[in-house]
């Protein structure tokens, strides 16, 4: 995800204004940072909706949002961006089917999350915008900031203290000398395989993005 926004997107808006395109990954960060805190609160809120189903709806409306006015302004970048939508949605696709698997719930839910990146990003795409290079340097760096974010959301926090050292129960207050010592080698391997994990996938668009221009 890392190297896809910084491979496809980043070049982009900032080759049609340095500036622009600047302040608008930097907005797209911003509002990415917004969004998932939007989201969080929906989990409080007593719905007659699965809360799992409702944010990852909206995330992926949001995300239809901006991938159609990417599209919209540059259609002709139609192998690169998928290869940059493809390795952004696969991971977190993969995240969200894991985690209702693990919590014995259905993956069938996230139908409705991935037609929703499709309910927006098609209408959008059919929008014309003003061809201006300020206008596509704008669109593209608050596509850019928002996948980045995402992407670095991503980036396992495998520290005492993050969510991962939470799960790995090193937070918690009764743990022995011997049973902290076991899983702080636990959250090394973790933080390991974090490490190699974004560098294959790194890697793999790499590979891909060398295979589309072969």
């Amino acid at each position: 995800m890392v190297t896809s926004t910084g491979a496809f997107l980043i070049p982009t808006a900032i080759g049609h204004d340095p500036v622009v395109g600047g302040f608008g990954i930097a907005a797209g960060v911003f509002a990415g940072f917004v969004l998932h805190a939007a989201q969080h609160q929906l989990a409080h809120l007593h719905l007659p909706f699965d809360a799992t189903t409702l944010e990852l709806t909206a995330h992926s409306l949001a995300a239809g949002f901006v991938i159609g006015a990417v599209y919209a302004t540059m259609p002709a970048l139609g192998p690169a961006l998928g290869v940059a939508i493809v390795s952004h949605k696969a991971p977190a696709g993969y995240a969200a089917a894991r985690r209702l698997y693990r919590a014995g719930r259905s993956v069938s839910v996230l139908l409705v999350p991935a037609a929703a990146v499709a309910a927006a990003a098609v209408p959008v795409g059919f929008v014309s915008p003003p061809g201006s290079d300020v206008v596509h340097a704008l669109v593209f760096g608050v596509a850019t900031g928002v996948f980045l974010h995402v992407a670095l959301d991503f980036l396992p926090r495998c520290e005492i203290g993050g969510e991962v050292s939470e799960a790995a129960g090193l937070t918690d207050p009764e743990t022995t000398a011997g049973e902290f010592d076991a899983q702080h080698h636990l959250l090394d391997r973790l933080r390991l395989h974090a490490v190699t994990s974004a560098f294959a996938g790194g890697v793999v668009v790499f590979v891909a993005w060398w295979g589309l221009h072969a």
